[in-house]
């Protein structure tokens, strides 16, 4: 069998493939974190960021492949999460770009569009690393170029993308020492090959698994997310706007014949029905995210543009009656004025969240290293803080590329602070000044997080030697601004021995925040420990409530 053109239908059904095979892998790609920490995400990441962009191919399947490039390119834009999740999509948006007018590639084409996609996600990436992702896509796409030269064929190219690809995944130790020295590939770089995998199986007729034995499907990580999304700590009489309105509208000419469709005009008008509103476009369809009070309202605007498909709404106070438990409660109507400023925190653990918003965070996303938030919830996020400018503390390194895509999907109002802990967002935080205009805001908070170190207590989850230390799987390590510093069987004893290098004759504050699986008895011991240890240094204590970390530092 031989392949020449590829046409949207088949290029669809490439990427659901390619999709599948990813979420039948993620729990490998999640194992292949190289710290032994229980947080290994970036399968997670890159399956919802690719089920992201798949569902929205679904919904627009055509033979036209530069539109379907399109859906998908926007798709995975709204779901990324994570820096994995972020650098997959910039790979397919440059893909996206380069073939937007083709109804139909050939091999030549097809190369020259993994080309296009690597150039894109290098140029979102400040400081590249190679032995990653990057590396991997580079690598491949360079091979497709050469291949593209020699064969007609699709197939032939596609095999010889996987190869290559492959090869790189197993070069990426020589290029970053870290993995070498944990004795594991590239995580982001094995999603990325499973995708390509994924789509030459289809190229071929071959069939994949759809799921592992003992991996989520699909469906079960999208229903998983929706469940996170859940705004737990919300009141049901807080939801001004009550009904979650998605649609599709579908652009017709004769509607159309009289006036021009205008994508910032048709947002600006929708914006006065509600909030947490997204339209995303193209020629064809228009789709529309809002919550709304006159749901009604909104199809009715659409239809004015088109013939309206794909309609859902729900009744978000139901909803979340049902999630909390609650009894019904009459709406409370409260008048939406926005503030100057408005903080959106990423936080992981119901104390943290309670935390932030103590000084002074508007809202706080639920996510951290456990649960990257997509470029969507940051958005959401930020529409619903309803402020003139909105600051972004993301508060973990793998969420910063999303934030700064949600930044750039909304606008010069949303400016991102790149913390990387929550003693960092803390600390910035503190430094904001709601008299000082958005520049000189972001100098502040950002100059604040040289001021504050960071320490963190958590179990390993395998045997690995790193940073000098054997570990063994059960192990407590104390990280020191992300280097594992101590280990030892006992959490209490790790943490002391931890806070014994990090604390000095500088430090004047420590802020110990105690998580799910602290106990009294073991906070105790280590505030005493401080307390006659460290006499000149201040010592405040919090619940944090956080998973997987027994303790979190902040030392200032």
């Amino acid at each position: 069998m031989s392949i020449t053109s590829l046409n949207g239908k088949r290029f669809a059904e490439m990427i659901i493939q390619g999709a599948n095979h990813l979420a039948a892998n993620a729990q490998l790609v999640d194992a292949l974190n190289v710290f032994p920490v229980p947080d290994g995400d970036t399968g997670t990441n890159m399956n919802l960021s690719m089920t992201s962009g798949a569902k929205e191919v679904q919904n627009n399947v055509q033979e036209h492949i530069g539109k379907v490039g399109t859906s998908l390119s926007r798709g995975l834009l709204m779901g990324a999460r994570g820096n994995s999740g972020v650098i997959l999509s910039q790979l397919f948006r440059g893909f996206a770009k380069a073939i937007e007018h083709k109804s139909e590639i050939n091999s030549e084409e097809f190369a020259q569009a993994f080309e296009a996609g690597v150039q894109t996600a290098y140029k979102a990436v400040m400081k590249p690393v190679e032995g990653t992702i990057l590396t991997v896509a580079k690598d491949a796409a360079k091979q497709a170029v050469s291949s593209a030269a020699r064969h007609q064929d699709l197939i032939q190219v596609m095999e010889e993308i996987v190869t290559e690809a492959n090869a790189s995944l197993k070069r990426t130790p020589d290029l970053l020492p870290v993995l070498k020295e944990v004795g594991v590939v590239d995580s982001g770089g094995q999603g990325l090959v499973f995708v390509y995998e994924g789509f030459l199986a289809e190229l071929k007729g071959e069939a994949l698994p759809i799921r592992s034995e003992h991996g989520p499907s699909m469906d079960d990580m999208i229903s998983a997310e929706h469940h996170m999304n859940v705004q737990a700590h919300m009141n049901t009489e807080d939801i001004v706007f009550g009904y979650c309105t998605e649609f599709m509208v579908r652009l017709e000419s004769e509607k159309l014949a009289n006036k021009s469709f205008d994508e910032e005009k048709f947002r600006n008008d929708l914006s006065e029905y509600g909030d947490s509103l997204l339209v995303i476009s193209d020629d064809e369809v228009v789709k529309v995210h809002i919550h709304s009070e006159q749901p009604g309202e909104c199809l009715s605007y659409g239809q004015r543009y088109g013939s309206l498909i794909k309609m859902k709404i729900d009744n978000m106070r139901e909803q979340h009656t049902a999630i909390v438990g609650e009894t019904s409660t009459p709406l409370q109507t409260k008048p939406v004025i926005k503030d100057k400023y408005g903080v959106v925190s990423v936080a992981m653990g119901a104390g943290i969240s309670e935390l932030f918003k103590s000084i002074g965070a508007k809202s706080v996303i639920e996510g951290g290293q456990t649960m990257n938030p997509s470029t969507e919830d940051i958005v959401k996020a930020v529409e619903e803080a309803n402020a003139e400018h909105v600051i972004i503390l993301p508060n973990n390194k793998n969420i910063i590329m999303a934030a700064n895509q949600a930044a750039d999907v909304l606008g010069d109002h949303v400016t991102v602070v790149p913390t990387k802990t929550v003693p960092q967002g803390m600390a910035a935080l503190l430094a904001f000044n709601p008299s000082l205009d958005a520049a000189e805001n972001q100098k502040v908070m950002s100059e604040a997080l040289s001021h504050v170190k960071t320490g963190q207590i958590t179990y390993a989850v395998r045997d690995t030697n790193i940073d000098g230390l054997s570990i063994e799987t059960g192990d407590f390590m104390g990280i020191a601004e992300g280097t594992i510093k101590v280990k030892d069987k006992d959490k209490t004893q790790a943490a002391k021995d931890l806070l014994s290098e990090m604390i000095d004759d500088d430090a004047e504050i420590l802020t110990i925040l105690y998580g799910e699986d602290a106990n009294t008895e073991e906070v105790e011991n280590l505030v005493a420990f401080c307390k006659e240890t460290f006499e000149d240094v201040e010592v405040e204590v919090h619940n944090g409530k956080q998973p997987l970390y027994s303790f979190i530092f902040s030392i200032e």
